[in-house]
């Protein structure tokens, strides 16, 4: 059944659980907004910030909240997401993010790379680099990423740096090979499971977007079930939420219950 086919069966406006969202109309937990206030504060204070959870706990809806809230006249958000290359590519792929000409070696690389720090600085403007899916970093990127921070011996923060990965990201920062990086970072913060409110939460966000209450299409068993099959990650509820409503739709069913939303989980495994 075509997506237009179960828009009209349901009377949806939009795809429910579509990823094309501006930043104001992602869903964050309400329990974490204090997390997001934690962020702010530490990129308010120049400091480098560790953020780790599981796939699909809301890594990047917490992140691009924090953009959303960061005063673009203040702070240069760069965000890298190509983690698997090695040192001398890894700056060149932060002069390209920085709109700089990248340099043939890893010393002329990291040189444009300091530079452009140091002149933003004198702008009144905090760099932050966003390095995602950073439990891929190489040793090398590592065992280097702690001087990227040091300017005017290691008195002035100039730059940001926000790691965000996996858990298994916090124990190769606890290796002693990286304690020079690690004693630099100062907030560290970990996204636990998501909570069945939470799944609840997402489901009527999402649902309220495309002109519907959860209510409306789940009972509460289905919304118990979804949050048991999908532990709560946002995007297994996507992906398992949409196969309710196409599996519904096809069935000629006005309403989702927790047999139906357990075939669709069973199919998608």
């Amino acid at each position: 059944m075509s997506s237009a086919a179960w828009l009209r069966h349901f009377g949806l406006s939009a795809s429910p659980f579509s990823k094309d969202l501006d930043d104001h109309e992602l869903w964050l937990p309400s329990r974490r907004a204090a997390l997001v206030g934690d962020l702010l504060e530490a990129v308010h204070a120049r400091q480098h910030i560790l953020l780790t959870g599981e796939p699909g706990v809301g890594k990047t809806c917490t992140l691009r909240a924090l953009r959303a809230r960061l005063p673009a006249a203040d702070f240069r958000l760069t965000y890298c997401h190509n983690a698997t290359l090695g040192r001398r590519d890894f700056y060149r792929q932060l002069c390209l993010a920085l709109g700089l000409a990248p340099k043939a070696t890893a010393a002329a690389v990291f040189y444009a790379v300091s530079g452009h720090i140091e002149l933003l600085g004198k702008e009144r403007v905090h760099p932050v680099f966003l390095l995602d899916e950073a439990h891929l970093l190489h040793q090398d990127v590592l065992d280097h990423l702690h001087v990227l921070g040091n300017y005017e011996w290691d008195q002035k923060p100039l730059l940001s740096l926000i790691l965000v990965g996996l858990p298994e990201l916090e124990g190769r920062m606890r290796l002693a090979r990286n304690r020079s990086l690690w004693s630099r970072v100062h907030t560290r913060l970990r996204l636990g499971d998501a909570l069945p409110e939470d799944t609840a939460e997402y489901l009527a966000s999402r649902l309220g977007t495309a002109g519907k209450t959860a209510a409306d299409l789940f009972d509460s068993g289905a919304i118990a079930m979804l949050h048991e099959a999908t532990l709560g990650r946002l995007r297994d509820i996507d992906r398992i939420g949409t196969d309710c409503l196409r599996l519904a739709a096809r069935r000629g069913l006005s309403r989702i219950d927790a047999a139906l939303v357990q075939t669709a989980a069973q199919d998608a495994a």
